[in-house]
């Protein structure tokens, strides 16, 4: 059987970006970088790459700007529909299953996205690689987009079982670093979100450059 779509295919499909998921003890990390491109030229230095869908699921978007969005808010009207008809919260491997499918049954039309799903539920935390033919795997970390490959050595070494949502976003602010560093297409700052059984938190500037501060990493440029 064949499973997600080769390295090379990713290379072809996906546009510049580094984004991660990482599943801890207590709970999922998002995060990603900021930056979008078209070509060789900056597109975008503010762009939204990490969005909650509810209140125990967030996804991060790589890929065509489009394309991802609009199975943003598919996935998000879905799962607000789910709540309502069920009064209760959709799984996060609900919820990636159920972008897996949409994207599957468009395989011959497809969307060139390539999406992290994370979330907590009442079997644990998850993070979910969802690939544009709707493959759909689950992993204790995940990185997706050009600058991926200089992410995974960093959380290869530091992620452990027992890694805390507090080391995690450490963790996840050094592989996006790194990427920036040798990925032409990522840069221009970070976004973090934390989703817990308790909350769905997502970082603010301050809270970010406050752990940028500790790790003793530069701050990134205040855009005018």
């Amino acid at each position: 059987m064949q499973g997600q779509i080769s390295a090379m295919d990713e290379g072809r499909l996906l546009k510049g970006t580094t984004t991660i998921g990482i599943s801890a003890k207590d709970g999922v990390v998002l995060a990603t970088e900021r930056r979008a491109t078209a070509g060789t030229m900056i597109s975008n230095k503010q762009t939204q790459k990490l969005f909650k869908i509810d209140q125990n699921i967030g996804i991060t978007i790589a890929g065509l700007v489009g394309d991802a969005q609009v199975l943003t808010r598919y996935l998000k009207a879905e799962v607000a529909l789910y709540r309502l008809r069920r009064n209760a919260l959709l799984s996060a491997e609900g919820a990636a299953t159920l972008l897996s499918n949409i994207l599957s049954g468009n395989r011959y039309y497809p969307y060139y996205a390539w999406l992290i799903v994370g979330g907590v539920d009442a079997k644990g935390n998850h993070v979910f690689s969802v690939d544009p033919a709707g493959g759909c795997i689950e992993d204790r970390f995940v990185s997706v987009g050009s600058g991926s490959t200089f992410t995974y050595g960093l959380m290869e070494e530091g992620y452990t079982r027992e890694i805390s949502t507090t080391d995690a976003v450490d963790l996840a602010l050094r592989g996006l670093t790194a990427a920036m560093k040798r990925d032409s297409a990522s840069g221009d700052g970070y976004l973090v979100n934390v989703i817990t059984p308790k909350e769905y938190h997502e970082f603010t500037d301050d809270e970010i450059n406050k752990r940028l501060k500790a790790l003793k990493i530069p701050l990134p440029p205040v855009l005018p």
